[in-house]
């Protein structure tokens, strides 16, 4: 177990530093942001002044290790644009991305486990028929364009919830939604196989032959065993909410990490754009060791497998 944790670790750490050589290498191939930041009239040596100020006079290699030491210090610069410190921005933002993250992943949850449960238990008819519609919409249908639909519907024909922002509950409703719909409908399809597979196994044949209510064969005895892929499914759903609300925010104007990650791709703000995908980047990389050593743990021939 030792020697399997060892490897996971260290592969998640090799990881991290492909991550960040891909995203330092890539923002400087947007162009310099010294032309955003100048007037038209800036003369050339204005120009070297602000680069030398930046760093970015600096060679691209000799850039790359001071931003690499200065990561494992914990420094993650400043800002191109407010000169404000990088953990300043990410902070300020990062809250509204949890949130927007956890409550699309619990109704996804809600939505998705009674769904596929039911869908498994009457296969075959009008409810199996209708949930399975229910999952094919909802991992067809873009995200942007199910939240500008509902924008228009909810927010201007109706106007009975917000069209975007952050507030209260009610500004939670629309984003919510959008992002969690695509995922619910695959709960929804992995709750139902997860459940057809359990209603014909020996134990559940033998709990309704003991007399037990059906309610209680389907939820403790059934959905209980089913629920493994799906527990470990909705970890790793979270930690791609974190990084996959990017155009969600921007359809609502979610004032969120994504958001900001994707305003300072335009701006050309470098140490924002590396410091906000490292963090969701470090965020998902140990969803997934987590959830490696959860199935670990729970099944060892895994970890035999790949010692």
């Amino acid at each position: 177990m030792l020697r399997y944790l060892t490897g996971r670790v260290l592969q998640t750490v090799l990881s991290m530093l492909v991550v960040i050589s891909i995203v330092f290498f890539l923002t400087r191939l947007s162009g310099n942001p010294v032309h955003l930041l100048l007037d038209v009239n800036a003369t050339e040596r204005d120009q070297q002044i602000l680069m030398h100020h930046l760093g970015l006079d600096k060679s691209l290699p000799v850039q790359y290790g001071i931003y690499v030491t200065n990561i494992f210090l914990g420094d993650f610069g400043k800002s191109v644009l407010t000169r404000r410190p990088v953990v300043e921005h990410i902070w300020e933002r990062l809250p509204a991305t949890v949130e927007l993250g956890l409550v699309g992943m619990v109704l996804s949850v809600l939505i998705g486990v009674p769904l596929g449960m039911y869908s498994a238990v009457h296969r075959g008819s009008a409810l199996d028929t209708g949930a399975r519609v229910f999952a094919v919409l909802g991992q067809s249908m873009p995200a942007f364009w199910l939240g500008l639909m509902l924008i228009l519907f909810f927010g201007v024909v109706l106007g009975v919830l917000p069209a975007g922002g952050r507030g209260g509950p009610l500004h939670l409703i629309l984003p919510a939604f959008t992002l969690g719909y695509f995922t619910s409908a695959a709960i929804m399809r992995l709750t139902r196989s997860a459940m057809l597979e359990v209603l014909g196994s020996d134990y559940i044949k033998f709990a309704r032959l003991k007399g037990l209510h059906e309610q209680v064969v389907l939820w403790k005895h059934g959905l209980k065993n089913a629920l493994l892929p799906v527990v470990t499914f909705a970890v790793m759903l979270f930690v791609q909410f974190l990084g996959g609300a990017v155009v969600t925010e921007t359809v609502f104007a979610w004032p969120g990490l994504g958001r900001l990650i994707l305003e300072s791709i335009t701006t050309r703000d470098y140490p924002i754009v590396q410091a906000g995908v490292l963090v969701l980047s470090s965020l998902y990389l140990t969803g997934n060791l987590l959830v490696d050593l959860l199935y670990s743990y729970l099944n060892p021939r895994i970890r035999h497998a790949r010692s």
